[in-house]
């Protein structure tokens, strides 16, 4: 069974690299050229904008988790006629949560846009387009939320990648239409945004319908079904509000303090965070229905070492490709961008330390999003992530510089992973010294065999030397700390099958 599920995440996670290989090229070519054709100024007017429609988005965020927790819990359960009634009351919800949304969209958030954001007066006319075409994106991404869930919980990640490469070619067209078309170019990106978001979730909603019968949706408000899903999806609100307060929030602080220029700067890093965390998010994307399904069935042994080998499989891919980027991000923002916004770079860098520890840090939530036990989780974890906040606005009203937000949210992430693992020490008895022992440790080693002597290559060779002797050591240092010995075993075999087979051919 170990060896089905290994082969099952390793073929899942091809089709989302698959996925993931054309996205990332069409995503850096479309911000270039979107960068571009906007302007720094409205470029970082669409973020602000669409950042304030997605602070209302933080109740669907919350909603998703938990319907892709219990979708998928019942699969490993095994009880169909539940699994048909969770969709349904989940559907029910999020159609709810869409006119939440709504409302929400219209009052408080619209008094935002009209009376608090700093944006130019001349562009306050497509300012409100852009706005209310969010919502209503917003609005259709939110009914979508079930049918993805059901495909990840079914593990059929070919048709995840399938339809997410339709989108980015989608997007790629997008692009076309932005610079030939005789019409407000921030205003007809909303509009073309949005036909997209209309055309995906159509699609999903068309394939679920016909390869899964649960996905025939039939009104139900059963308490029993009903009200665990509140529970978990209430709870996880707070993780989720306090996650787009640290985020979007900080988005918008720092609109207030140094205007659209430096939300564009940020933009941009976090365009590039988002893409290289895409590769280890597939890869957890795959491995997500098996936590919550061994959890499920009881198989506490092999829950353990699927996570400790998720998390060192995930930290390094991060790490092969944080830390060339890391060394030479001036050259690669030059070279990707017409125009780099002031800031840009040490947004990068920031945006990408946090990252870096969100993805080792993943695994371990998902674990308590498979027990269930959101309350106590949220209400630290929400504490700490929504007193970034508060802290920034006062570093930054005091006459502090843009990145000082950056290194709260680092510390706060930092603080809410050491939370975390306390309470699994105490619900599952999860062991410090072998957690040490196995990942962090190992992890640490990496760094530090692989940083100092990049850091130094760097300043001395070109950046193409840089990034073969950086990715070089990684993949050498992955090998001997992070594989233990049947491992590496395993894979030289498999290396030597590939190479033995292309000889044949030859």
């Amino acid at each position: 069974m170990p060896s089905e599920n290994n082969k099952r995440i390793a073929k899942n996670t091809l089709f989302l690299y698959l996925r993931l290989l054309l996205s990332m090229g069409v995503s850096l070519y479309t911000s270039r050229v979107v960068l571009a054709t906007l302007g720094v100024n409205d470029y970082g007017i669409y973020n602000v904008v669409g950042g304030v429609v997605a602070m209302f988005s933080f109740i669907n965020s919350s909603m998703s988790g938990a319907t892709s927790r219990f979708l998928t819990f019942e699969m490993g359960f095994g009880d169909y006629e539940k699994l048909k009634k969770t969709f349904s009351a989940a559907l029910t919800i999020h159609f709810i949560i869409a006119g939440i949304i709504l409302v929400f969209g219209e009052t408080i958030g619209l008094w935002w846009l009209e009376n608090k954001l700093v944006l130019p007066h001349e562009r306050m006319f497509a300012a409100r387009w852009v706005y209310q075409l969010s919502i209503i994106s917003s609005m259709i991404s939110i009914t979508q939320v079930p049918y993805n869930a059901t495909i990840i919980a079914h593990e059929r990640m070919n048709v995840y990648a399938y339809v997410e490469i339709l989108n980015s070619l989608l997007k790629l067209g997008i692009v076309y239409l932005l610079v030939i078309g005789n019409f407000d170019k921030l205003t007809l990106y909303a509009i073309l945004t949005l036909s997209i978001t209309i055309t995906i979730t159509t699609i999903y909603k068309l394939y679920c319908t016909k390869n899964f019968l649960e996905s025939h949706y039939k009104f139900t408000w059963e308490k029993e079904i009903i009200s665990p899903m509140l529970s978990f999806s209430g709870w996880n609100t707070l993780g989720c509000g306090a996650v787009i307060g640290a985020t979007q929030g900080v988005n918008i602080i720092l609109n207030l303090f140094f205007g659209p220029v430096v939300n564009a700067a940020r933009g941009i890093a976090v365009q590039v965070s988002s893409t290289i965390t895409s590769f280890v998010n597939n890869f957890q994307t795959a491995v997500n229905p098996q936590i919550v399904k061994l959890y499920a069935s009881g198989k506490m042994s092999e829950l353990y070492s699927l996570i400790f080998q998720n998390v060192k499989f995930s930290f390094s891919i991060m790490w092969l490709l944080l830390l060339p980027v890391l060394l030479i991000l001036e050259t690669i923002l030059h070279i990707w961008l017409v125009k780099v916004p002031e800031y840009t770079a040490l947004f990068c860098r920031l945006v990408l330390i946090q990252s870096l520890i969100s993805c080792v840090q993943r695994p371990f939530v998902m674990i308590i999003h498979a027990m269930g036990r959101m309350k106590v989780l949220q209400l630290t974890a929400g504490t700490v992530l929504l007193s970034v906040l508060p802290i920034s606005y006062f570093f930054l009203k005091a006459g502090g510089a843009p990145y000082i937000p950056f290194v709260i949210y680092i510390l706060a992430t930092s603080i809410e992973f050491l939370c975390e693992l306390y309470l699994l020490k105490r619900w599952i008895d999860l062991s410090v010294i072998d957690l040490c022992k196995n990942v962090f440790i190992p992890l640490l080693l990496i760094i530090g065999c692989t940083l100092p002597a990049s850091i130094i290559v760097n300043n001395y060779f070109p950046f193409m030397i840089t990034v073969f002797f950086s990715e070089l050591l990684v993949c050498i240092s992955v090998y001997f700390i992070a594989l233990n010995k049947t491992t590496r075993i395993k894979l030289l075999y498999q290396i030597k099958n590939i190479v033995f087979k292309q000889h044949i051919k030859m």
